[in-house]
């Protein structure tokens, strides 16, 4: 089957739902991209504030991701809970332009991550269910790829405009409700949801029968996106590490520029490639790749070793991003998807938010190179795990 065949069969809700995906980007990182900076310097705000005023906005993010996917398979509906949270991050957009202190700050924040909640558990149920399982990897790809031009694209946006009417942060945040509002009118109008059973009766998805539904094989790539996470701690440091390479500080933000673009174009190459190899061995490459990213980054500060590793951690997502997603769709029961993501999304969030603080902790105390060495002996870990699989698999 070539590419262009296999493009063709991806559904057209898949494709609408990437470019859903492209324009809420596109939208949020215009304002994410600026937002210390203007909470710090416009408003104010002081750093532990920011601190706070984040970590409270993803924590609410991580509990609601659980409750939406239930819910979507409690109502036997994706569509309506997607919808509601893209227009939930619309919605929030306004009040970050408008925001005049930490209160309001906090209430566009805490609005906007719970619609980032909300959306991503039913979204890719519903992605999963319009797709034939025989082209899920490159399906999942491709949305991913999509979502990651947005994240490039948004950044890029701020930047220039930010240029063109100097330094003002709230004309920039009034632009970013634009694509927001579209990605909320497509998804709406693009996209018709596929027909439940008329017998569909709403059930408790968390139900000991139901979670007894779910196998060891989802339960394990639970564990292995978990690890997955805390091997790979927050991009953040990516910045943080590219301002220690005397790069020009107005120039950093492209650090990440950078690593989505790497991030979009192997997304969809490598969700193809997963229909027809071995996840095992897929997850294996994703795993060495960032070893190799991880040592770039700890060996020298000078911003070749950034760059490289920067390029490395991005073909590290586009391996593995869209990879774990599709194996959650193929271990989860049809009427159980959202609830699968749903733990998923809190598991993965949680080690998220457990490596970034050992991440910080290490950066502080024994420099910036062993965040990165602690990073490669976790994936190191995470290796011999898939190995132990295997050989339990070949014995059983």
């Amino acid at each position: 089957m070539s590419g262009s065949e296999s493009a063709y069969k991806i559904p057209r809700g898949v494709w609408v739902l990437g470019f859903v995906s492209l324009l809420m980007d596109v939208s949020s990182e215009m304002i994410h991209s600026l937002l210390p900076m203007f909470m710090v310097t416009t408003l104010g705000i002081s750093v532990l504030s920011v601190g706070i005023i984040e970590g409270l906005a993803e924590s609410a993010a991580l509990i609601v991701k659980v409750f939406s996917g239930m819910l979507s398979d409690y109502l036997g509906k994706r569509k309506v809970l997607a919808v509601l949270g893209y227009g939930l991050g619309a919605f929030a957009k306004p009040m970050f332009a408008i925001a005049q202190g930490a209160g309001m700050m906090l209430t566009a924040r805490m609005t906007d991550r719970i619609g980032k909640g909300i959306r991503g558990a039913p979204r890719d149920a519903l992605l999963t269910d319009i797709t034939p399982p025989e082209i899920r990897g490159a399906a999942f790809g491709l949305r991913q790829s999509l979502d990651t031009v947005g994240a490039f694209l948004g950044p890029l946006l701020a930047v220039g405009l930010m240029l063109l009417w100097a330094n003002d942060f709230r004309a920039v945040f009034w632009v970013a409700v634009i694509p927001g509002m579209l990605a909320v009118l497509l998804l709406l109008f693009g996209i018709r949801e596929p027909q439940r059973s008329t017998t569909h009766i709403p059930a408790n998805p968390i139900s000991r029968e139901n979670l007894k539904r779910l196998s060891s094989d989802y339960w394990w790539v639970v564990v292995i996106g978990t690890v997955f996470t805390l091997a790979r701690f927050s991009e953040a440091f990516l910045v943080l590490r590219a301002e220690q390479s005397g790069v020009a500080i107005a120039l950093v933000p492209l650090v990440m520029v950078a690593m989505n673009l790497i991030y979009s174009a192997t997304a969809y190459p490598f969700g193809k490639i997963s229909d027809s190899m071995s996840h095992t061995k897929m997850l294996v490459w994703g795993l060495v790749v960032l070893i190799a990213a991880d040592l770039a980054l700890a060996w020298d500060e000078h911003w070749w070793f950034v760059l490289l590793g920067v390029v490395l951690w991005g073909i590290h997502m586009g391996i593995t991003q869209g990879l774990l997603s599709r194996m959650v769709a193929d271990t989860a029961p049809s009427d159980l998807r959202g609830t699968a993501f749903g733990l998923f999304n809190l598991m993965s969030g949680v080690a998220m938010l457990l490596a970034s603080v050992l991440a910080g902790l290490l950066w502080d105390k024994l420099g910036a190179a062993s965040t990165f060495y602690c990073g490669a002996l976790v994936c190191v870990l995470a290796m011999l795990a898939l190995g132990a699989r295997v050989v339990v698999k070949l014995r059983a």
